[in-house]
Formats: structure tokens, sequence, C-alpha cells
């Protein structure tokens, strides 16, 4: 399976802005968009270069890859997927991004970002309707329940849950503490979504 070998911080410096990729990290003064203020080393020459339309388009898709961790071949995937569907391409490309398992499993608190929550899921840590799921693509629907496989439990990293008590959950996602299990109740609307995301610009850079 193909991934990212780049620095994710440098991922963050490239787009100018913080992506949160690697959980903690990021809100901490190790932080090296933080550090080198959004700058990337010899970036200052291109201050001023006008940008395009073209270009706008292109940094927003590359944005929104670089957040849900996706690679092109995945990306067209998905966006083919949205464009077939009725309603609003944009849109329908961000919901299908929000229901992939990986994703949803980083929102339910169980890991600090989507990365580990990939890792994890390969692992084979995790239960989806009670059944053995390590795919990270895959799309959940509405009243899909996720929960940590029983023979996981014991693992230090899935121990402490008090600081799920702190995480605001999306609406669509219900979490059960005593259960400790989660349960997709609805589909993503445009306010649950990161206002932030234009996903309308990737829908103009592929239909160009």
């Amino acid at each position: 399976m193909g991934r990212y070998l780049e620095s994710k911080c440098k991922q963050c410096l490239r787009e100018h802005q913080k992506l949160f990729l690697k959980g903690d990290r990021c809100f901490s003064g190790k932080c090296a968009f933080t550090r080198r203020n959004g700058a990337l080393p010899g970036s200052s020459k291109y201050m001023y270069r006008r940008t395009s339309d073209f270009a706008v388009q292109f940094r927003e898709k590359q944005k929104i890859k670089r957040i849900y961790g996706l690679l092109e071949k995945q990306f067209r995937r998905y966006y083919a997927l949205a464009n077939r569907k009725t309603g609003d391409t944009g849109y329908n490309l961000l919901a299908f991004l929000e229901l992939r398992l990986d994703n949803v499993v980083f929102k339910m608190g169980y890991t600090p970002n989507r990365t580990t929550a990939r890792q994890l899921i390969t692992h084979g840590h995790f239960l989806v309707n009670e059944k053995s799921n390590n795919i990270p693509s895959s799309i959940l629907k509405v009243g899909d329940t996720v929960s940590v496989k029983l023979s996981s439990q014991d693992n230090n990293y899935f121990k402490d849950n008090t600081a799920k008590n702190e995480i605001k959950y999306p609406k669509w996602i219900k979490f059960d503490s005593k259960k400790n299990t989660g349960t997709v109740v609805g589909i993503p609307s445009k306010d649950d979504m990161d206002p932030s995301l234009q996903p309308n610009l990737v829908v103009e850079y592929y239909s160009r």
C-alpha cells in the first residue's frame, strides 16, 4: 500500500496552514509550523508572486488529501463516487471522507490523529458491528457501531479513557463511555465539517 514518506510538518508548511497531523504535538512548542512561522526554507522569494486559479484549486486539493491521509489515486476514486451521487459533489466528497473508518475512529477519540487510527485498525484492534475490520478506508453507514476488540482492551493504549470526557463529539456520532463504543447515528452535515475546507475548488480542479 502506498503512503507518504515525507515529514508531516513539511506538509503543513507547504500548505501554509496547520493541518494537525501529529495530534498533541501540533499544539505544543515543538510544532515546526509554529517555530518557522509557517514558512518553508527559501519560500520568501515566492511571497509576492501572483497565484493563478489553477494553483488555488490544486493547493486546496492537496490540503484535503493531506488532512485525510490519501494518495492521488484514492482521492480520485472518492471524487468519482461523489460525482456519481446526486447532490452537491463537494459536500458528497467530504461526507465520504468523514465516514471512512480511520476518520471515525479518530473522531471518537480513540487516537490523537488519523495516522495512528490507520495503524491500529490495520493491526486489527477494532470491531465494526462486532466483526473484525482491518481496512481503514471502509465507508461506514448509519447504524454502524465501532468498538475495541476484547483482546485489545487490556492494551495500555486503550485503558485510559478519562480524556474522552473532554471530547466534543460531532452530532453524527454517539459515544457510549460506559461500553466504550461509538455509533454512527447520521450523515455528516455541512455544519459538521471543517469550515476552512473548500471542496468546490476540488470540483473545479477535476472539472477542467
